[in-house]
C-alpha cells in the first residue's frame, strides 16, 4: 500500500536539536566517544523534596483524571509564584496546566491563529517556535538580529516588521538559543511600539527564567498597557531539571485560557497525575532550593566562553541567562576542513560531529544561518574536553 501522508506533516521539518541528539546516540551505539552538547537538558537529577512529594503523591493513590487545566491546588501555587517572582496577579481562570511548555505554545498558537496571520520571531528563536506557527496555518515572520545587537531587536526593528497581517510576537527571555535576556527598559521600549497595534499579541516564553546571571527577571505583562494581551508561558522543565515531568503553564488573558482549555480537552486532557502533584511543591519551595544549580551554570558559563574565546574564528557574546552559548562561526565558511567543506552552519555542526566527536546544533535551526548552539548542561571536564577537541579539528 502506498503511503498515505497529509501535507501537513510532509512539510514539517523534524527538531534538529532532536536530531542532533539522535544522531550522536547512533554515533555512541557504534562505539564512539561523542560528546552531546547538543540537548536543552539539565545535567542534574531532579531534587530529593520534589521526587518525594511524588512518591507521597502515589502512596496517596492520585491516579485518576485531573481537570484538563490543572488541580486548582497546582494552579493556585502558579498563582502564587507568578506575584511572589513577577509581580503579576492572575486568577484561577487565567491559568491553564499543560503536558510542558511545547503543549502550552501549540494550544495558544491553535487558539489565535487564523490562516495566513504572521507571527512575528525575533531571531535567534526557540527551534519549534516556527513550526508550531505554521502547524497552526500562520506565517512566521523572522527579525533578524546580530552577535553585535547581542541578539536582541529594536524597537525600530520590530516597528518595521509588523503588518495588517500581523497577530502575535513570541520571544523568550532569558533566550534559547543565544541566552541574551530583555532588561524591564528594553521590553518597555518594545511595549511602546506594540500598544500602537492594541490587536497584536504577546507570547513571552519565560522557561528559563531562574537561570539569569545579570540581576533580575522582568515579563511584559508586567506593564498594565500589555497586561491584558500578553500571554505568559513558564514551567518546571529547566531550573527544576524536570524535563522529563513534562508540565508546562500559561498565565494569560480569560479569554485566551478558556480557548486553550477547550483545545486541551480535546487533545490530551489534563497532564500526568503525579507530575502535577510534585510540581506543586517545587513551585511552592523558595528559588534558594534550586540556587546550587543556577551557580553551577553560571560557573560553567565563564569556562566556557573563556575557551571560546581562545579559539580562532569563533565570535562569541557572553549570554546573559539560559545555558547556551551561540558563537558566531561564519569566518569558516567557505572553507575546506580536513576534507570537508564548510558552506553554512549545518555543515560546520557536522563537521564537529564527524571530526570532534562532540555533538552541537546548527544556528539555521533557529532562525540564524551563521552560528551554532552549544549547551554548557555537561560537566566542566566534558566542556573542556569538547572545546580542546573543536580547538583541535578547526587548526588547519
Amino acid at each position: 500500500m502506498q503511503e498515505q501522508l497529509s501535507n501537513r506533516i510532509k512539510s514539517m521539518a523534524t527538531s534538529q536539536t532532536l536530531a542532533m541528539a539522535a544522531k550522536a546516540r547512533e554515533l555512541k551505539e557504534e562505539g564512539k566517544d561523542i560528546i552531546g552538547l547538543s540537548l536543552g537538558e539539565p545535567d542534574f537529577n531532579t531534587p530529593d523534596f520534589i521526587k518525594e512529594a511524588a512518591i507521597q503523591a502515589i502512596n496517596d493513590n492520585y491516579n485518576s483524571y485531573t481537570p484538563v487545566d490543572g488541580y486548582v491546588e497546582l494552579k493556585d501555587a502558579i498563582i502564587n509564584k507568578f506575584k511572589r517572582d513577577n509581580n503579576l496577579t492572575y486568577d484561577r481562570s487565567q491559568i491553564v496546566v499543560s503536558t510542558g511548555a511545547k503543549q502550552s505554545l501549540a494550544n495558544v498558537a491553535m487558539v489565535i491563529l487564523n490562516p495566513g496571520d504572521e507571527v512575528l520571531l525575533p531571531c535567534p528563536y526557540w527551534v519549534s517556535y516556527a513550526e508550531i506557527v505554521k502547524l497552526a496555518e500562520g506565517v512566521p515572520v523572522e527579525i533578524p538580529t546580530t552577535v553585535e545587537t547581542n541578539f536582541k531587536i529594536t524597537p525600530e526593528q520590530l516597528e518595521a516588521s509588523i503588518t495588517p497581517k500581523t497577530r502575535m510576537i513570541w520571544y523568550s527571555s532569558p533566550c534559547n538559543p543565544s541566552g541574551m535576556v530583555y532588561s524591564r527598559e528594553e521590553l518597555r521600549a518594545l511595549a511602546d511600539v506594540l500598544k500602537k497595534y492594541p490587536d497584536i499579541i504577546v507570547v513571552s516564553d519565560e522557561i528559563y527564567e531562574h537561570i539569569n546571571f545579570v540581576g533580575g527577571h522582568a515579563s511584559m505583562a508586567e506593564f498594565e498597557d500589555m497586561y491584558d494581551r500578553t500571554v505568559t508561558v513558564n514551567g518546571v522543565s529547566k531550573a527544576f531539571a524536570m524535563t522529563g515531568w513534562r508540565i508546562g503553564y500559561i498565565g494569560a488573558p480569560t479569554y485566551i485560557a478558556r480557548a486553550c482549555n477547550k483545545m486541551q480537552g480535546q487533545i490530551t486532557s489534563g497532564a500526568n497525575c503525579i507530575a502535577q502533584r510534585a510540581v506543586i511543591t517545587a513551585l511552592e519551595a523558595p528559588v534558594s532550593k534550586i540556587s546550587h544549580m543556577i551557580d553551577t551554570f553560571k560557573n560553567r558559563r565563564k569556562l566556557i566562553v573563556d575557551l571560546l574565546n581562545k579559539i580562532d574564528g569563533f565570535v562569541t557574546p557572553e549570554p546573559e541567562g539560559a545555558f547556551y552559548v551561540f558563537p558566531n562561526i561564519s569566518s569558516y565558511f567557505g572553507k575546506t576542513i580536513k576534507g570537508h567543506e564548510i558552506l553554512n552552519a549545518t555543515d560546520f555542526s557536522l563537521f564537529l560531529l564527524e571530526e570532534a566527536n562532540v555533538a552541537t546544533v546548527t544556528g539555521d535551526a533557529f532562525g540564524n544561518p551563521e552560528c551554532i548552539r552549544i549547551s554548557y548542561a555537561a560537566s566542566e571536564q566534558q566542556i573542556e574536553e569538547a572545546l580542546n577537541r573543536i580547538k583541535n579539528a578547526v587548526k588547519e
